[in-house]
């Protein structure tokens, strides 16, 4: 008897060390504005690094960037697809001054990231308020208004 309870103590503690947790992975969004201080009708470029731990996010789900002069209610929201080694790319040119901000919103792994940047085109204008961001209630108002 004490055999066989020895041997189901060595079979649950060998199954119980044969399990290897696995530890959860983010999606990472590194985005950067290049320049951040442009100037009129001269390209700026933006890109969105999309990793999920440390592979990179060649395949994700919907990768675009939003972006919007400051104060103004007239976004622009441009798909972009995979450059290289995870890289997402736009070139865009802007022919108004002004304070600007991009958010790359970024599907894949079945997570969403959003990270946020300003940038300065020409002289800068008046900013955002709390930087452009909205409460969450005022973000459900604007859907229930669409």
């Amino acid at each position: 008897m004490k055999k066989i309870v020895l041997f189901c103590m060595t079979l649950i503690f060998l199954a119980g060390c044969a399990k290897e947790e696995e530890i959860p992975k983010m999606l990472n969004v590194d985005l950067s504005v290049d320049p951040i201080q442009g100037k009129v009708n001269e390209p700026v470029k933006f890109q969105a690094k999309v990793t999920y731990g440390d592979e990179a996010v060649t395949d994700a789900d919907d990768v675009s960037f939003e972006i919007w002069l400051a104060n103004s209610d007239d976004h622009d929201k441009i798909a972009v697809k995979h450059k290289r080694n995870g890289i997402y790319e736009l070139e865009k040119t802007f022919d108004e001054e002004g304070t600007y901000y991009v958010y790359a919103h970024v599907t894949a792994r079945d997570m969403h990231n959003m990270p946020k940047k300003e940038f300065v085109i020409g002289k800068p204008s008046t900013p955002e308020q709390n930087g452009g961001k909205k409460e969450m209630d005022e973000m459900d108002d604007d859907e229930e208004m669409k």
